[in-house]
């Protein structure tokens, strides 16, 4: 009944008049009959003289209900008032055809046909009107919302765009209007009733169908292959999403809510190496793990990792709160999830907090302690020099000396590509940390030996501060996209591949070794904002293409910002077991040396002397080299008073 909608609201306005006409005559002989039926108490055939009644009735009733205006009221909004109109003209119709056959009387026709038929005629046309104002009326509505609906393309004709079209049937917002696969096998065909176009046409078919929106349905697709698809959807300015879960999709547990924006590394991403799952476990399995920094993304995402890998302990330290509160509670849904056994400790502390440090590993013991609290956002850095290197120098040093202490078997710090040749607090800070457990490791001290390691890496996509949340979120409110510099280059890596790697390199670990992670090719930022404008279906504002949508607005590098970033100091890396995972062995100050410069700087920053810290960070670090005034914004309010 619903393919029959479609075509008959499309009728013209007399066409449908006349078509009401043929319905209302139907029930004007419809009902004569019923009302011989029931007057005879059986089925019968109209004979004779019983088809004056019907004749009678056509020329009484149409004319009366033309008259009466029941053919200029639109059937699918019918109120009150249509049905009044229905009622008196009836009425009119019952009173002229009772005094025909019921106080007149014609021969062989009954008396009570005259009062029956006018009654059954009410009902029928009643009923009629009304069945067509819900038929009709409800599709009509749900036509005119479709059409205002989103129209989307499915990428991918398989098993999961069927899926996908299947479960947006009944969608609210999304209005699937076709697919697109470039099987030629496929391609020029109708699936379910929807067409299957020719990616190559995807810019005629946007503008022919105005399309708006095109949804991935590749779940099994390689990385370049996902990367090379959405290369060639970019010229077609539309916004493109992508497939949920497989799993909730089997399930059938899809909504729209479920359709995800573009993932990262389809932004960025390159094909990930699968982990290898030996030196997953060599450091975790069956083992009590720490992790400091545990709240931060980094932290967080190693935890997750971690978790996965079937530790008997998980020891959380955070100093935030809040963050502390959010992934423990993650960490124990996903093991009821995972159904393992683990002990999630959660521990609110400071890693410059000497003695609650000694005292959370002497009563837990780790085995493993992966150290990823750091203050990492370089301005923040920069204008608060005195606690950046605080707890990135200081804390690593108070935490890598308490495991040293109680014996824990590795320690990992999490490092940067910052500490290479650093411009910027953050960085150097980072670089004297390496330092500090290169020493430790080159000093056989007494008893246990730890073995320190450190992972050193660039940019780590969906971190806190990462660039491509700010841009998503700059390109939904209409801009600018702002960059620091038109030519700045970093590398990126996603968050879960950067925690796989960090754990599998610190089981690789003999002893003072600096892993680098391989980061890929650097990314320009002006081209990554560029390609996220395209594939939200937006252009880039331009003096060439001044009607475009979004700015690309420069600011100007920040306080220790560099144009580039590297992963090695010398040129002597080595390869190790895993393919994305170098190592290198650098230049660092023996133990005695490094300890008692260390107490000069600390000095230093406890009475706030940032001259003096700066001059200290640069005598340690080899290739710092600050672009700018280093400052501490506590420090300077306090001078700034003392001087008023």
């Amino acid at each position: 009944m619903q393919a029959l909608v479609g075509p008959l609201l499309a009728m013209p306005r007399p066409a449908k008049r006349i078509l009401a006409l043929i319905v209302d005559s139907s029930l004007c002989v419809l009902t004569i009959w019923l009302a011989y039926c029931f007057r005879l108490n059986e089925w019968t055939v109209l004979t004779g003289v019983q088809w004056l009644a019907v004749l009678v009735s056509l020329c009484l009733a149409l004319p009366i209900f033309v008259v009466m205006g029941m053919y200029r009221a639109i059937f699918r909004y019918a109120g009150i008032a249509a049905f009044l109109a229905v009622l008196k003209a009836i009425a009119i119709y019952g009173v002229a055809f009772a005094t025909i056959f019921t106080a007149l009387s014609v021969p062989g026709i009954p008396r009570t046909v005259g009062i029956l038929q006018p009654f059954l005629l009410l009902i029928a046309i009643g009923l009629s009107r009304l069945g067509i104002r819900y038929w009709l009326g409800d599709t009509y509505q749900r036509i005119l919302h479709k059409g205002a609906m989103a129209k989307v393309l499915i990428y991918g004709a398989g098993s999961s765009g069927r899926q996908l079209a299947a479960a947006l049937t009944n969608s609210a917002e999304l209005n699937v209007v076709g697919y697109l696969d470039d099987d030629p096998k496929l391609k020029g065909g109708i699936m379910g009733g929807l067409s299957i176009y020719d990616p190559a046409d995807l810019p005629e078919i946007v503008q022919t169908l105005n399309v708006h929106n095109v949804l991935l349905a590749l779940p099994s697709a390689t990385r370049q292959r996902r990367n090379e698809i959405l290369e060639q959807i970019r010229k077609a300015r539309v916004n493109v999403r992508t497939l949920p879960d497989l799993t909730a999709l089997a399930q059938g547990r899809i909504a729209v809510s479920d359709i995800r924006e573009l993932e990262i590394e389809d932004l960025l991403g390159r094909e990930a190496v699968a982990p290898r799952q030996e030196l997953l476990d060599k450091a975790t399995l069956g083992k009590v793990v720490m992790v400091t920094g545990a709240g931060g993304s980094i932290g967080s995402e190693l935890c997750r990792q971690i978790l996965r890998c079937g530790p008997t302990h998980l020891v959380l330290v955070e100093q935030n709160e809040y963050a502390l509160y959010a992934i423990h509670g993650e960490l124990l849904k996903l093991s009821e999830l995972y159904e393992q056994k683990v002990q999630i400790v959660p521990i609110l502390c400071s890693v410059r907090d000497r003695d609650r440090m000694e005292h959370i590993i002497m009563s837990w013991r780790p085995q493993t302690l992966y150290h990823a609290a750091a203050y990492k956002h370089v301005p923040l850095v920069e204008q608060n020099a005195v606690e950046g290197i605080k707890n990135n120098v200081m804390g690593t040093q108070i935490t890598a000396q308490a495991a040293e202490k109680y014996g824990v078997s590795n320690f990992v710090l999490i490092s940067t590509d910052k500490a290479v040749r650093p411009t910027n607090v953050m960085g150097a800070s980072k670089r004297l940390a390496e330092m500090v457990l290169q020493a430790l490791s080159a000093e056989k001290l007494a008893g246990t030996h730890t073995n320190f390691s450190m992972v050193r890496f660039g940019n780590v996509l969906g971190s806190s501060g990462s660039v491509v949340p700010l841009f998503r979120q700059q390109i939904r409110d209409g801009g600018p996209v702002t960059l620091t510099h038109p030519d700045i280059t970093r590398y990126f890596m996603t968050i879960s591949e950067a925690s796989q790697l960090v754990i599998q390199a610190g089981a690789m670990a003999d002893g003072g070794d600096v892993f680098l992670l391989d980061m890929g090719e650097p990314v320009r930022i002006a081209d990554l904002a560029r390609r996220m404008i395209d594939l939200s279906g937006l252009t880039v504002r331009s003096d060439e293409n001044p009607e475009g949508d979004i700015e690309l607005s420069v600011t100007g590098l920040r306080p220790g910002e560099k144009l580039y970033e590297e992963l090695l100091i010398g040129d002597n890396p080595e390869t190790t077991q895993h393919p994305r995972i170098m190592k290198a062995r650098e230049d660092f100050l023996s133990w005695p040396e490094l300890s008692k410069r260390l107490k000069v700087l600390d000095a230093a920053l406890d009475r706030n002397d940032i001259p003096a810290a700066r001059l200290m960070l640069a005598e340690l670090v080899s290739g710092y080299a600050s672009t700018g005034e280093v400052t501490d914004l506590a420090l300077s309010a306090a001078e700034a008073t003392s001087a008023a």
